[in-house]
């Protein structure tokens, strides 16, 4: 799968919020073995020392550790990730919101079409 990364931000960023969504809906179950720095670099076609700093990066939030010998993982908090995953939510629904207030949708009206959209209907709201 390509991970469609974007010239205007930094690599490493989108490489750890990628790897951090992969945690996030369950792709890297808690405990689990990271690919090599290597395998993940070659798989989204970065420099390894790119994709390193994006896991160190990682690693210092807590979110994979390493074993000298074994390589990393993903952290054993499942409290953690769900936290994560919680806050990552409410951010994609403050941003959503956001957007409909931009569109000159109220709440109200937003939370309607979501009502329809889960129903099946599609109908214009009256604004």
């Amino acid at each position: 799968m390509p991970w469609d990364l974007d010239n205007d931000r930094p690599i490493y960023l989108q490489l750890m919020e990628r790897i951090q969504q992969n945690i996030i809906s369950g792709v890297y179950q808690p405990g689990d073995k990271l690919p090599s720095v290597r395998d993940l670099a070659v798989e989204a076609s970065v420099n390894p020392n790119t994709m390193q700093k994006a896991l160190s990066e990682l690693e210092r939030f807590g979110l994979v550790y390493s074993q000298r010998t074994s390589g990393r993982f993903i952290t054993d908090d499942a409290s953690m990730i769900q936290k994560m995953r919680s806050e990552l939510a409410h951010a994609h629904i403050r941003q959503f919101f956001s957007q409909m207030h931009d569109l000159g949708f109220s709440d109200t009206d937003t939370l309607e079409l979501i009502q329809d959209t889960l129903k099946g209907e599609d109908h214009e709201t009256d604004s």
